[in-house]
């Protein structure tokens, strides 16, 4: 006699399998035909009777494969094959240029200077950076493109006593920011401390990023380190969540800042730009 009772009885795997049929069908279609990033994919109707399931488990399988970034779907267009989602190591040192040199597929990397000006950091960010009262930082933006898309929203606060004339170098801002801070002021990037959330995206970011509205954002917030342990920048990068793909390495954290300060994260641009 069975000790199972009618609740305790596992569910059928045959939903299992038509749900897995389909992903199966998917991934053919994709293979065999030689689909490129942006191709339509047959409609779900096609899909259904090519798999011999059902509409609802059709758009069960389509939605596992939009999870893991496999399709994109696009309300009263259709099913498309999704680029694939960019790898990025926030805690790599060098910058974010860095993290992409090792993509399996090259990208072509640019940056526009939204902003440079002189700043007054917020509380969190004063005490991070260990400023005294009244010092200044230059706040930095700057908006990452790959392959000519937006990508990343940068926003970078350094303290102007540690990189006085950054201002007069908006020329130099568009190449590697670690690399030019390192070569000029002798501030190496050695170590990170991070925080990373998910967020919905606010106006300005769904402007500049193009996403559309209700999109979903992956804020990190940090500060990079020397070698001898001064906090040199407190960073904020913003990317669109379904793009990208994060590695994180793990360390001892000290736990500069706590989720709880971030409320106050950033600077506010004052109308006399001198350095201190």
């Amino acid at each position: 006699m069975s000790l199972l009772q009618p609740q305790d009885t596992p569910p059928p795997a045959r939903a299992t399998l038509r749900y897995q049929r389909v992903i199966d069908l998917v991934e053919e279609l994709i293979a065999t035909r030689e689909l490129q990033p942006g191709s339509l994919l047959p409609t779900q109707q096609e899909l259904a009777r090519m798999a011999g399931v059902s509409l609802i488990t059709v758009r069960r399988a389509l939605q596992e494969l939009e999870r893991t970034g496999r399709v994109t779907g696009h309300q009263g267009v259709g099913t498309f094959v999704a680029r694939p989602r960019i790898v990025t190591d926030p805690a790599h040192s060098g910058g974010l240029l860095s993290t992409f040199d090792q993509q399996a597929v090259p990208r072509d990397v640019a940056t526009q200077v939204l902003g440079l000006r002189a700043a007054t950091p917020r509380p969190t960010v004063a005490q991070t950076l260990r400023l005294r009262d009244g010092a200044r930082v230059w706040q930095l933006e700057r908006l990452r493109l790959l392959d000519g898309a937006p990508r990343v929203i940068e926003e970078a606060l350094i303290p102007q006593s540690l990189a006085p004339e950054l201002g007069a170098r908006r020329a130099e801002l568009s190449g590697s920011l670690y690399e030019l801070l390192g070569r000029e002021y002798g501030l190496m990037d050695h170590h990170e401390e991070q925080y990373l959330e998910v967020t919905t995206a606010g106006r300005r970011e769904r402007r500049l990023l193009e996403l559309a509205a209700r999109a979903k954002v992956v804020r990190l917030r940090g500060v990079s380190f020397t070698p001898e342990d001064i906090a040199f920048d407190c960073f904020e990068q913003v990317y669109p969540a379904e793009e990208f793909v994060f590695y994180i390495s793990g360390r001892t954290a000290r736990r500069l800042f706590r989720p709880a300060d971030l409320h106050d994260w950033g600077a506010t641009p004052v109308r006399d730009p001198r350095p201190e």
